[in-house]
Parts: structure tokens; sequence; C-alpha cells
């Protein structure tokens, strides 16, 4: 028989659950928590299916997920189907979401499971926010449940996040932070004409290089001693009718910021408007925001985790605030301390995406002590 966390966590991924559509992971995990008589709420927003649930009262930690997961692609270049959950004879275990972020799911389920059936009068309170609306747009999951929860003044204190956060080794790495995000959509308009008749257009490519290596070169902040600097990095680019003897009317420019807390987003709203305005270029300028960088501090929970972790595992995990974003940048408006703690991510949205199953049961456990430690 297959362990509990493995057995769930096949199931979740013969789901095809891809954002924001969940099919039924959240209906196979609200069986599991109304037997252990959780206090179960779903919030669904449009297509976005969402779970507020809880055990207990008091002091809370929370775990936090998401049961969608991105395309598989091209399925005939996979090992195995990606809905399927097969297990290979090294025990890796293959399919769509397997590492991004089901094993996760699974693991902080079967950890709740197994402590409550151990301690059912547990004090302190168990809960969980779940959403299939992570992996698109992030509109219509953790942001407006969390928007839900603050309003009701819920009580939240520590806060996991079950993202695939280690690197080499399952516990090496816990994020305990992440920087913020935002994004440029940048028009730079010309004149269209003939390549041969310089002088009767307007070239947006031409007026537009010096700006752009400004942009590129500008030291944004030097970062600090829990994050790295402020990096700009163009993501589109894209002037010209396709003909070799037109000049474009426009230039469309897309560029993206991942920023750290010494900068916020209208300090680089400003900045780069005070460059694109000193060539004197004629642009249309949209933002995107996708998050503010957000940080937990060496507290009780990076203790409590770390502990967990050396204990369990025998190694030293390491605090870090790398990588992209997450729904722990809404969790972290709710005041609650907050770290990402999971699987592997080497193989997260690729082809053949498999996380070994000895990963998820050791996570498994060090959920269950991290609960222990801090429930009892």
């Amino acid at each position: 028989m297959l362990e509990n966390v493995i057995e769930l966590t096949t199931q979740l991924i013969e789901q095809q659950s891809v954002s924001p559509n969940d099919q039924q992971c959240q209906q196979i995990i609200i069986a599991r928590l109304k037997a252990l008589d959780f206090t179960i709420e779903e919030l669904n927003y449009n297509q976005t299916k969402n779970l507020w649930a809880y055990h207990g009262e008091g002091e809370t930690i929370m775990f936090a997920g998401h049961t969608d997961v991105v395309p598989a692609g091209d399925e005939s270049k996979w090992l195995y189907p990606p809905y399927q959950a097969t297990i290979d004879n090294a025990g890796n275990l293959y399919g769509r979401g397997a590492a991004d972020m089901k094993s996760g799911v699974a693991a902080m389920i079967c950890a709740a499971e197994d402590f409550i059936k151990q301690n059912p009068a547990h004090k302190g309170r168990i809960a969980f926010l779940l959403t299939s609306d992570e992996e698109a747009d992030a509109t219509d999951g953790t942001i407006k449940v969390v928007n839900e929860l603050i309003q009701r003044q819920e009580r939240v204190d520590y806060c996991i996040v079950g993202e695939p956060s280690s690197d080499k080794i399952i516990g090496d790495q816990i994020k305990n932070g992440r920087r913020g995000s935002i994004t440029a959509n940048l028009v730079v308009h010309g004149i269209q004409g003939h390549v041969a008749y310089p002088y009767l257009a307007d070239n947006p490519v031409h007026r537009f290089a010096p700006a752009l290596s400004e942009l590129v070169n500008t030291v944004w902040d030097n970062g600090n001693q829990y994050f790295p600097p402020t990096s700009m990095q163009v993501a589109n680019i894209n002037g010209g009718t396709g003909a070799e003897n037109v000049i474009p009317g426009d230039l469309t420019v897309q560029f993206n910021f991942r920023f750290s807390s010494e900068l916020t987003d209208q300090m680089i709203k400003r900045q780069v408007e005070t460059i694109l305005n000193k060539y004197n270029l004629d642009y249309t300028l949209n933002w995107r925001l996708s998050g503010q960088p957000f940080l937990t501090k060496q507290g009780k929970l990076t203790d409590v985790a770390q502990h967990a972790i050396k204990s369990l595992l025998g190694i030293n995990s390491q605090l870090s605030t790398s990588g992209g974003t997450s729904d722990g940048r809404f969790i972290a408006k709710m005041g609650c301390q907050v770290i990402e703690l999971g699987v592997i991510n080497a193989t997260i949205h690729k082809v053949n995406e498999h996380v070994q199953c000895e990963q998820i049961i050791k996570l498994k456990h060090v959920y269950q002590q991290i609960i222990s430690d801090l429930l009892t």
C-alpha cells in the first residue's frame, strides 16, 4: 500500500486541473477534512474555486497552496501521460503538478490528519487556504479570500505556503520573502515611412535606443541584507511590418522589474518616466503591478521550521528571498509570519515534471513537526 501522502498526491495529479479549473481536487480534500470535523467554507469567485477550512480555535497556523497547474504542453514529449501519476522504478512520481504543488498540498493535508488523530484536543487552530487561481491570473483566488478574511478579522499567526522552495535537497531552502514584480508595457510612437526616405519618417527604434541603453544600465538599488539588487529585464520587443523597406510607425516594448524593499513601485515608475522624458519620446506607458516585496524576518516561524528540518532531515536550512512571485505576497497583508517550504523545484513547469516520493513523505513529517512545535 502507498503511504497516505503519496496516495493523495496521485489522486490530485490525476485531476486535470489546468488553471483555473479545479476539477475535483478541492472536493477530494474537503471529504478528508470533513472526516476530521474541520469547518469548511467554499469561497468561489467566477471560475475559481477557493477553500477556507479550519480546526480548533486560538493561535492559528495556516497552510496555503494551489490546486491548479500549468498546461502540460505537448504530451507526446512526456515519458508518461502527465495526468496519470506514474511512479517509476527509482521512486519518482511523474505528472503535471507533482512538484508544483500537489505534493505540497497533499503533505499539508496528511500532516494535519496525522497530527489531529494523535492530538484531537490540540490547542490552537489549524487552517487551510487553497485556490485554483495561482498559475494564471491570480485575481479570483488567494487575493480575494485574504481580503475577505481581513474584513472578518480572522486570526492568522503563522502561514506556510507549500510552494516547491527546495533547491538541491528537500528542506535546504526556506523562502521567507519575495521580491516585488512590476511590468511596463511601453509603446514608442514614430512615423512610418520608406527606409530610402528617412527624413520623411520618424523611426521609433532609433529614438528609443539611447533610452533603452540607460534603462538597462541603470543601477536601481544595491539590495540589502534580505534582498538582491533590483533587476530590470526586457521581456518582449517588437516593431515593423515585416517588410525590409518600411520604417516602423510604433515600437512595442515590455520590461519587468523584480524589485527589493529598497524601492517602491511608485519610485520605479517615476524613474522610468524621467528617463523616457529625457529623450523627448512620444510614448504610451501602462503598468501592471503583480506584487509588492514582502519579508518575514528571523523569528518564531523560521526558527521552528529550521529546527524541524534539522531534527528530522539533518540539514541546516537557509533562508532565501530568491525566485518569482507567489501567493505569499497576498497573505503577508494579514500581518502574519509567512514562509514557503516545499519540495525541490528543479522540474516545475517542465515536461516530465516529477518529484521523489521520499521527498513528499519527508515534507509531510516536517509539516507535522512544525504543527506540533507551534500548537503543543
